[in-house]
């Protein structure tokens, strides 16, 4: 016979009559040619990557997929994003001079692959024109789109997912930019707020069949500025379905002032070496990560959350970590932090009512489609919390230090939250 337990508040409350925002998915980028670094790898290693990323049963189970729209010259090295139209076809009113090579920065490819997995959700992204649409000349160090290339430009982007639709990949979200706010030494393009609405008209009645995502600001409080502009617009609000913002310039922990649905599409923290700790204080450890999701799902009430690279190499924040001498690779606490939400929190989940009764437990909860309940807890605490009445049935998971989403049982209807652990329990 068990002890009893002393009567109180239960340590954690959820609430389905209080619906939030509807779940896009989870996802990663592809971008600047990374999946070269897959291709390095013995057949084995792309595989387990691939089930790492996209299994939803060990995996994962990421659902989104966000693809660079290249813009650099034909013969570019790795890490630059060779454009599907690398050379002037003789002004914006010539006849387009399309190039298609069926591998699109080694994309193409594992597209196809992240379809056999289930994942239906692409999202397009172009970091910059190619230069000659811009009036600073190159697809680095900013600059501007020239007004006479916009046309053109848009058709360009529009051809961009018909050759995608040619390889049988819909694109199902379409961006005409990346950080517009910012002039980076990369790839990079500016939009004020204004011009980015204007933009929009141009874009969004040849966009048919997809989500038009704006804008992909630097940090999120600085999306606020492009959603005022598209709001202003009502020849640009209507195009519209999706608003964007990375988590560089401003944390994303707040909502942004629009009915639609909004998408955390880009972060990573910092750091300056490859990081595989759940917790170091460093603030590049899964941990980290773990708090940054909670923090987008709970209090930014966002619908999409994108992490930046997969994979890279190096000393990476990417999820993976890629030797291409050593044709191995590594794995982050990162991913798993990650994976903790994006396996069980599946596309079309809404999030519910959640609250802990001590502050130190950051706590959210999702119905699922098919009905089935998810609960994340993240103990900020340096003590261990034990929840009481949770049913026999539930299937929990833990994520720490010593753990990667391993099982845990639930011994007689009460489940302990260690401290600095991701917690996740499913009720079916």
């Amino acid at each position: 016979m068990s002890e009893p337990r002393p009567a109180g508040p239960p340590l954690i409350t959820v609430d389905d009559g209080v619906r939030h925002q509807t779940i896009d998915g989870f996802g990663i980028s592809t971008a600047f040619r990374r999946g070269e670094l897959l291709k390095a790898l013995p057949e084995g290693g792309r595989r387990e990557i691939l089930d790492l990323w996209f299994d939803p049963a060990e995996g994962a189970g990421f659902s989104i997929v966000r693809l660079g729209i290249g813009s650099a010259p034909a013969g570019s090295p790795y890490d630059d994003m060779v454009s599907i139209q690398p050379e002037d076809p003789g002004g914006p009113d010539a006849p387009p001079r399309y190039v298609w090579d069926g591998d699109d920065n080694s994309q193409v490819w594992l597209a196809r692959a992240a379809q056999e997995y289930g994942v239906r959700r692409f999202f397009a992204v172009p970091w910059s024109a190619p230069g000659y649409m811009k009036d600073n000349g190159e697809e680095k160090n900013g600059g501007r789109l020239k007004p006479e290339w916009w046309r053109a430009y848009a058709a360009y982007l529009i051809q961009y997912t018909r050759f995608y639709q040619r390889e049988g990949i819909r694109i199902t979200d379409l961006a005409f930019a990346n950080e517009p706010d910012w002039t980076a030494p990369h790839p990079s393009m500016r939009f004020t707020p204004k011009e980015a609405a204007e933009f929009v008209k141009v874009l969004g009645p040849l966009a048919s069949g997809m989500r038009l995502v704006c804008c992909e600001s630097l940090g999120w409080d600085e999306a606020k500025a492009y959603i005022a502009a598209v709001a202003a617009e009502p020849g640009a609000r209507r195009w519209v379905q999706v608003y964007s913002g990375h988590g560089y310039g401003t944390p994303v922990d707040f909502p942004l002032p629009t009915k639609r649905p909004t998408w955390m599409s880009e972060w990573n923290p910092n750091g300056a070496v490859w990081n595989e700790s759940w917790y170091d204080g460093s603030g590049s450890d899964g941990y980290t990560i773990a708090s940054a999701v909670h923090d987008a799902l709970a209090h930014a009430n966002v619908s999409g959350y994108l992490y930046w690279l997969g994979a890279s190499r190096g000393n990476t924040r990417a999820l993976l970590q890629v030797d291409e001498e050593a044709k191995t690779y590594r794995v982050s606490k990162r991913l798993w932090a990650l994976a903790a939400f994006s396996r069980f929190i599946r596309p079309g989940a809404v999030r519910i009512g959640a609250a802990g009764a001590i502050p130190s437990l950051k706590v959210c909860a999702f119905r699922n489609p098919d009905g089935s309940r998810v609960i994340e807890v993240l103990n900020t605490g340096v003590a261990p919390r034990t929840w009481v009445g949770v049913s026999e049935t539930a299937e929990v998971y833990l994520t720490d230090a010593n753990a990667s989403l391993d099982p845990v049982p639930v011994r007689d209807g009460a489940v302990t939250f260690p401290p600095r652990g991701l917690t996740t329990i499913v009720l079916r």
